[in-house]
């Protein structure tokens, strides 16, 4: 690579898309080469020619059945020493190709729109981003995890160095961040669609958008820098060798090349829409474009074309037609425009652009700095002002229009009107007409095929008013206008001292002898080698011991107080007595239609003073028929009932009880069924009573630990990435050391005898997070158990 002060030149321009190139990566084999994807439906493979000049097409590859948008290489595997390519298209699918067969090697499903943005991380991950608001996880061909918190389309995604993160830029104007699956932080400053990310080191990263501005951040969240030059959207960023300035491509039909925070150079192309770029190992420039032309930049002298094609390239931009309404160029007067003899005075910045007229024409030129002269880039048709009259447009909420159609979707209902210029997508005009109007989505072909029926035969013209390619939105001219506190108190379990629930941790004794959960019997740490008697957990895991005479005493002082509309009588007091005592096993008795009638009357007392019948609730669902009786009820009202006393802003207590009673309902084959079939929801809301106290991070880690049992016997892979992200969320703010072993054998159980979940788990960074528990000596349980987790990472 030449020295950084030169200026970059043509180095090829290579003809093979029918249409649009949107997309382009550089590969890994062959060396040097890159992959780039067109809206003409294909992927093409591009190598070095023998004269280390130009490039040839080695392979093409066809799988989707609409436009292509983006691509990525996933890295060489054992499986696939030469990696893999990924692309996304508007067919809603991600097709995964080997680099020597033409036809996909798996496709991916899921996504319910198009997918725009890929990017690829280590041990096989892949993210995909879409118009559908969320972006995935996948790992081989299977997906992961779902990212949800966008409100409007994930236009770029990437997977940062650091295991683990992630982020998504959208059209909803922000970024987010996101660990393990779970946002951690969204940055704001973007006046406009978030169009591109680039990654410029492990705490820092660049983003690119529809409001011409590229940024800089910091991971913590600042905004570093603004850079400014585009006149127009920014689609695409990419960045040089060892972070040595970046490039940006975009609407105003430049390639910029940045260095040292600054506009080095503007290079214009021959067409309106520079759609994407990529930077080679050697520091050249490869762009892509709405003509279908890829052309590479360079700024070594031995790879720069010849002067001939220098030559025709630069007439080909001379011919080119600038609107003067895109805004590129600023407000234009013919009549204040001075003559070709402006020429003569050098320009004082490379880019500058400067008019004249000529015989009548206005002609567009722009200074090089590198060599030294004014190079036309087109001629500058068109006026501005133009009415419906002079133009032969139709304006619609004030701008002009090639068509606008009434559109009656049903007879009963409203007519919209649905404005179209022939430069326009038809599919995306009626997928942003149906968003619009908050119409369904079944209507996508019925419109877009009335709309290509009803403008057959047009050749294209030249809107008058620009609007983005992808999100119809009109062109961007700058310018225009709790804490862990926990309660001291005796074990309310052991009948010493006042009741204060939950202020201690669960013992179950595992079958074996040997007690990990306890430390109690023959457990010692040993010089002979261990064995592991942590993982995979068969069975799941209660809170089981209880004080039933404090809790009674305890339900009947709120009792007293309790509200004429809410207070128990008498009779109901002994009913729930009868109720505990059946299912803490001091009697024979079966739980009865009336006890658990009133027990669900109790369970919806006021906050404040619940928690005692969330105990007996906590305890009783132990109990076959209990258990059965809440998992079999029509609409899970009490599951429903149970899961608002999640609310991190609601009480600690209720929070504790709640998740101990969810962990009981693992003990019937019943119990197990209602919390897989609500597994999403329960974790969701499980996880935000994160920032509790000891008491309730272990009954979290022992949640997540009885899913894993569950998850394991099911081998459900994307049930399987929740739980590691939750795993991993948890991880981050526990300080008890029995919640971290109850992690550390979930973790054990859900990885144990699954390649793919030990993928993932690396690539979420769980194996980063563990190991800073092998060195702890006391208890020695959680050195074991994380010694024996590491072994499988």
């Amino acid at each position: 690579m030449a020295s950084d002060g030169g200026a970059y030149r043509l180095r090829c321009s290579l003809l093979g898309h029918g249409q649009d190139v949107r997309g382009l990566t550089r590969s890994l084999f062959p060396p040097g080469g890159f992959v780039s994807v067109s809206r003409d439906r294909t992927a093409r493979l591009w190598a070095l020619d023998g004269l280390n000049r130009g490039f040839t097409e080695i392979h093409c590859m066809s799988g989707h059945s609409n436009f292509v948008s983006c691509v990525c290489i996933i890295p060489p595997s054992e499986l696939y020493p030469r990696g893999l390519i990924a692309t996304g298209g508007n067919d809603h699918n991600i097709c995964i190709f080997t680099i020597d067969n033409p036809a996909p090697l798996y496709i991916l499903k899921g996504h319910k729109n198009t997918v725009c943005s890929l990017s690829s991380g280590k041990f096989g991950t892949l993210l995909s981003g879409s118009w559908d608001t969320t972006a995935k996880v996948w790992l081989n061909d299977r997906c992961m995890m779902t990212l949800q918190g966008h409100t409007a389309a994930i236009w770029a995604v990437i997977i940062l160095p650091e295991q683990g993160l992630m982020l998504t830029g959208s059209a909803d104007k922000t970024i987010k961040l996101w660990k393990a699956g779970r946002c951690e932080r969204t940055f704001t400053g973007h006046e406009d669609c978030v169009r591109g990310l680039a990654i410029l080191s492990e705490m820092e990263f660049l983003s690119c958008a529809n409001d011409a501005t590229v940024r800089r951040w910091q991971i913590s969240g600042a905004c570093l820098n603004v850079y400014y030059g585009h006149t127009n959207y920014i689609y695409s960023i990419s960045v040089f060798p060892q972070c040595k300035g970046f490039v940006t491509t975009g609407e105003d039909r430049s390639l910029r090349i940045w260095k040292k925070g600054e506009c080095a150079q503007t290079i214009r192309l021959p067409a309106q829409s520079v759609w994407c770029c990529c930077v080679l190992d050697n520091g050249d420039i490869v762009v892509g474009a709405s003509d279908g032309i890829i052309r590479v930049f360079t700024e070594s002298l031995e790879r720069t074309a010849s002067a001939e094609e220098i030559q025709a390239f630069e007439y080909e931009l001379s011919q080119a037609s600038i609107d003067p309404k895109t805004g590129d160029l600023g407000d234009i007067n013919a009549d204040d425009l001075p003559g070709r003899e402006h020429l003569k005075d050098p320009g004082t910045r490379d880019g500058q652009t400067r008019l004249i007229e000529d015989n009548g024409k206005v002609e567009a030129y722009q200074w090089s700095v590198s060599e030294g002269r004014w190079i036309k880039i087109g001629d500058v048709v068109g006026s501005s002002g133009a009415t419906q009259q002079t133009s032969g447009k139709v304006l619609f909420e004030g701008k002009e229009y090639d068509y606008v159609f009434t559109i009656d979707v049903n007879e009963s209902g409203p007519s919209y009107k649905l404005p179209y210029n022939i430069t326009d997508d038809p599919w995306l005009t009626a997928y942003n007409f149906l968003q619009k109007n908050d119409l369904n989505p079944m209507f996508l072909d019925q419109v877009a095929k009335f709309i290509m029926d009803n403008t057959k035969g047009q050749a294209l013209s030249t809107s008058s008013e620009f609007s983005d390619p992808f999100t119809g939105a009109g062109r961007y001219v700058p310018g225009s206008s709790s804490g862990s506190s926990t309660v001291p108190g005796a074990d309310p379990f052991t009948g010493a001292g006042r009741y204060v629930p939950g202020s201690a941790s669960n013992e179950v004794a595992p079958a074996g002898g040997v007690d990990p959960y306890t430390g109690m019997g023959a457990y010692q740490s040993s010089e002979a080698k261990v064995e592991n008697i942590y993982f995979p957990k068969k069975d799941a895991v209660t809170f089981d011991k209880a004080n039933p005479s404090q809790i009674l005493g305890k339900l009947k002082e709120l009792n007293s107080s309790a509200t004429e509309e809410h207070k128990l009588t008498e009779d109901d007091l002994i009913i729930l007595e009868k109720l505990l005592s059946a299912t803490c096993n001091t009697s024979a008795e079966t739980p009865t239609a009336q006890q658990l009638q009133t027990l669900w009357r109790a369970v919806n007392w006021p906050e404040d003073i619940v928690f005692p019948a969330l105990d007996i609730l906590r305890l009783s669902v132990r109990h076959p028929t209990v258990n059965e009786n809440f998992c079999n009820e029509k609409d899970h009202v009490h599951l429903a009932i149970l899961l608002k006393f999640l609310n991190p802003k609601g009480k600690q207590a209720n929070q504790l009880l709640a998740l101990r009673a969810l962990c009981n309902c693992f003990v019937s084959q019943a119990g197990q069924k209602l919390m897989m079939e609500h597994r999403g929801e329960i974790m969701t809301q499980a996880i935000e009573t994160k920032s509790g106290n000891k008491n309730i991070h272990i009954a979290l880690a022992t949640l997540t630990l009885n899913y894993a049992v569950c998850l394991h016997k099911d081998n459900n892979i994307e049930g399987k990435a929740q739980c590691l992200s939750v795993i991993s969320t948890v991880l981050e703010v526990v300080q008890d050391l029995e919640a971290v072993f109850r992690l550390l054998v979930a973790l054990g159980t859900l990885i144990s005898d699954d390649t793919n979940a030990v993928q993932l788990a690396k690539a979420l960074g769980v194996d980063s997070q563990v190991k800073k528990y092998a060195s702890v000596s006391e208890p020695a349980k959680v050195k074991e158990c994380c010694r024996f987790v590491l072994n499988l990472l």
